[in-house]
Order: structure tokens, then C-alpha cells, then sequence
């Protein structure tokens, strides 16, 4: 069983029907004490970090996240859940759950990415909305049957970057490298949205879902 963490911070509902579609049973709960007894858990969000931070203080699920980690059960954030598992984010200066070492960094408007038709640099679009291609530097069980070149969803103004290089599984470039994928095995957090991602999204699901299930063997 998978949960998948409720604290009214967005796309739960298309991250079970995407697990649904795989055959994956899975729910959507709030509830502390089932969390903790479950195979593993999804930790999504979309929305603003200061925001987000106060509904799961306020629910004392910041401690429950610790505790999954602490006790090694399987964690993947999602978007909004893969920034605030850093120290913290320059979205309205928010001081998040410092479970991984870094910082969640606003999009500079200057960068460029690409030409236009008159081979003139364009600057980047921000929210960062639509495909781009992931460029693998490691591999993990996370990234099973994925390869660079692969396409993935995203939206967001904001970006993780862990203090630890070696953490950085996959990144992708808009106006700047930065990290698509970060963790180590049972920890992980992607920036985009694999349940909005197509085949390259379920995928990641899947092998997520497979490590939860390793382990109980």
C-alpha cells in the first residue's frame, strides 16, 4: 500500500488516479498513525511553500515526514513536496523541513533559453510550464527503464538545488542546469509531475512502488 500524504496542498487526486491506472493500490490520507504502516509514501504539492509549511506544521505532519525518513520507510516528493524537503526556500522566505541539506531558488527572469526566429536569445517564461527532457547523471532504482532524452511535465517558478552534488540523479536545463531528481535509495524528490508525465512518469511510479515492495521481502 501506498499513501499518499494529504495537507490540502493539491494534486493527490491525480497521483492516485495515476497509481490506480498501474494497478497500484494506493489512498489518499491525513491520518498520522496509517501513514506510518503503510509500504511507503508519496509526498506531492502544488502551491506556495510558506503555505504548504503551515498546514503540515499546524497538522504535525513536519514530524511525521522526519519520522518516515528517520525510520527509512520509502518517501518521494513531488513538486511542491520536493522543495520544502530542503532547508529552505526563497519563496517568501520560508524555512522548510530540512529532511535533505539545500535550497529552493526562484528562477532568474534574465535567463535566456533557446533563440527566436531572428536568432535573438529569449528569456525564460516563468512559471517553467510544459516537456523537457531529463538528463540522467546517476543511476537508481528510481530510474529504472528511464534514460536521458526521456520527457517529463512541469510547473513551477521555483527550483531545488541539495548542498550535495552527488545527489543530483537527473537534472534538466531551462534558462540554467537544475535538479530534476534528487535522493538516495528510499529518499527521493523530482520537480516535475510524474503523474502528468506520460510513460516516463508511471514508470518512475512504478519503480517506486517495486523498491517499496522489495523491501518487504
Amino acid at each position: 500500500m501506498i499513501a499518499i500524504l494529504d495537507y490540502k496542498a493539491g494534486n493527490q487526486t491525480s497521483v492516485l488516479r495515476a497509481l490506480n491506472y498501474l494497478g497500484i493500490e494506493a489512498c489518499i490520507t491525513d491520518d498520522n498513525t496509517s501513514i506510518m504502516q503503510v509500504d511507503g509514501i508519496i509526498f506531492p504539492g502544488v502551491g506556495a511553500a510558506k503555505q504548504a509549511m503551515d498546514r503540515l506544521s499546524s497538522q504535525k505532519q513536519d514530524e511525521l515526514l522526519k519520522s518516515i525518513v528517520a525510520e527509512k520507510k520509502p518517501l518521494l516528493g513531488i513538486c511542491l513536496g520536493c522543495q520544502i524537503l530542503l532547508d529552505y526556500s526563497e519563496e517568501n522566505n520560508t524555512k522548510t523541513l530540512g529532511i535533505i541539506s539545500g535550497i529552493c531558488k526562484k528562477f532568474n527572469p534574465d535567463w535566456t533559453d533557446g533563440v527566436n526566429e531572428n536568432t535573438v536569445p529569449e528569456k525564460i517564461r516563468i512559471p517553467h510550464m510544459g516537456w523537457n527532457s531529463i538528463q540522467v547523471k546517476q543511476e537508481s532504482p528510481l530510474l529504472k527503464n528511464i534514460q536521458s532524452g526521456d520527457n517529463v511535465y512541469y510547473v513551477h517558478s521555483f527550483y531545488p538545488e541539495p548542498q550535495d552534488p552527488n545527489l543530483t540523479l537527473a537534472t534538466t536545463t531551462y534558462g540554467k542546469e537544475f535538479t530534476a531528481i534528487y535522493g538516495r535509495n528510499g529518499l527521493w524528490a523530482v520537480q516535475f509531475h510524474p503523474e502528468k508525465s506520460g510513460k516516463t512518469g508511471l514508470q518512475l511510479l512504478k519503480n517506486f512502488n517495486e523498491y517499496c515492495e522489495q523491501l518487504k521481502k
